[in-house]
């Protein structure tokens, strides 16, 4: 099978000769002659397997058949991935002078207006900021826009997104070719499949392992106390059998992101961080040292845990294991890309057991121990926890936190809520929940003085 056979163009076809890409994927083959054929198509496939062009490849083509702007409309959850396949659609569509726009958060309002006002082929964006465009200006239309694609429909249909999704809607001619894809197949999409159109295409792969074969998955188990150590312990091993090999690590929390970027490169490490609380340019400037191997340890939060392909990847660490086994799938999904090896290791402590548990079903897959020496960890930690308290003095000594509550409070702002309200609100249920946990607990107190009581008058009674 070859992309001829899926009804492409010629030209289509050898700019993907040009690239290196030969032969079409599984969800390729499905999805790509019925979006051609005008179907409405639901896509969900392993991570790396191929359904960025499982749709572009398509609206390319529809496009350069009858050209105009603004054609399509391509909306993803986070800004990285964003970029990510505005990038592959202007390698696709360069020769035919594509016109492409981003629309995401941190960068210029204006010049996004100005660039959407020429009226680009293919519009991707995120959600929020492109509702604050509809909402603040009238000089673009998407009225006729042909393809809407939801990629990572999951996140953008979970939810967090809905007031924004709503606005972009309204703004959407009626008759249109919707296409959703996703690495999961959630409850959210789940219903989706059940109200969409009765000619609606559904394609879910079959497999029932949701993670790739070439994909090796461990765990390692640990005292909480001393997951950093075992993290050093990790990279510094894997460092000595691969040199070259690029390592993502995933944690929690901004703040812990941007405390083991801190900590690992005071400890010889060269590192690259990416979460939310870092402007848009200094993440597009770490993502792009990442994938030129000036640095090749990238730090980061779930904002770069969906759809990134750097190829490259050898390693995923889990830091701190993600409660939701969907987000595990997405995460170790940055390795083992386009049939390439790839390693994960989830560092757990003995609280994480359900959630490691839960992964595996998920997954179909029992996970396997990862082997680390308890006497080499030993040696490097006091240097590690120390390394990490200066870090922690270091941030405390900058606006981090203030930084941090500035921006949920815009947020609160721009949801049309007041902040200092919430925030009573919160405090008040914080309250609420201490006190049921300090009854309940008298209440456990007195049931067991009482159960001991009991138990010594029965005694006596026998005696």
């Amino acid at each position: 099978m070859n992309f001829q056979n899926l009804k492409l163009s010629k030209y289509l076809c050898d700019q993907l000769d040009a690239v290196g890409v030969r032969s079409p994927t599984e969800i390729q083959i499905n999805c790509i002659p019925k979006i051609l054929d005008g179907i409405d198509c639901i896509g969900c496939a392993k991570t790396g397997s191929g359904k960025t062009l499982a749709f572009a490849l398509p609206i390319l083509q529809k496009l350069w058949e009858e050209p105009y702007g603004i054609f399509a409309l391509v909306l993803t959850p986070t800004r990285e991935l964003a970029y990510q396949i505005a990038d592959q659609f202007a390698v696709i569509g360069k020769s035919k002078n594509l016109r492409h726009c981003v629309v995401t958060g941190g960068m210029e309002m204006i010049v996004q207006a100005r660039e959407l006002s020429n009226k680009p082929h293919i519009v991707v964006a995120t959600p929020g900021r492109l509702a604050d465009h509809l909402e603040s200006c009238n000089t673009f239309s998407l009225k006729r826009i042909q393809f809407l694609v939801l990629d990572e429909a999951d996140r953008l249909l979970g939810g967090r997104f809905d007031k924004q999704i709503t606005t972009i809607f309204n703004a959407l001619p009626k008759e249109r070719q919707t296409l959703l894809f996703s690495a999961t197949m959630t409850d959210t999409l789940e219903k989706v499949k059940k109200i969409t159109k009765k000619n609606t295409f559904v394609f879910e792969s079959t497999a029932e392992v949701k993670t790739v074969d070439e994909l090796e998955q461990f765990y390692v188990l640990c005292p909480y106390n001393v997951k950093d150590g075992y993290l050093v312990e990790i990279v510094r091993n894997f460092r000595e059998k691969d040199e070259k090999g690029l390592i993502m690590i995933f944690t929690d929390t901004c703040k812990n992101c941007q405390l083991l970027h801190m900590t690992l490169n005071e400890v010889g490490f060269n590192t690259v961080e990416l979460h939310a609380m870092i402007s848009q340019r200094e993440r597009l400037a770490s993502l792009a040292k990442f994938k030129s191997h000036v640095s090749k340890i990238l730090i980061a939060t779930d904002v770069a845990s969906r759809g990134l392909d750097i190829p490259a990847v050898s390693l995923v660490i889990n830091h701190i294991i993600p409660n939701n086994a969907t987000d595990y799938v997405h995460r170790v999904g940055r390795t083992a890309r386009a049939g390439r090896q790839g390693l994960a290791v989830s560092i757990v402590t003995q609280h994480d057991i359900k959630i490691v548990q839960a992964i595996e079903n998920k997954i179909n897959i029992r996970l396997k121990e990862y082997d680390v020496s308890g006497l080499h960890v030993a040696k490097i930690l006091t240097q590690v926890h120390v390394t990490k308290r200066e870090a922690q003095i270091k941030l405390d000594e900058t606006d981090f936190d203030e930084r941090r509550l500035i921006n949920k409070r815009k947020k609160l702002i721009n949801e049309g809520k007041d902040p200092d309200k919430v925030e009573q609100e919160i405090k008040r249920q914080r309250k609420e929940k201490r006190r049921k946990r300090f009854e309940r607990k008298n209440i456990e107190e007195k049931n067991s003085i009482n159960s001991y009581q009991c138990a010594d008058n029965e005694e006596e009674n026998f005696k």
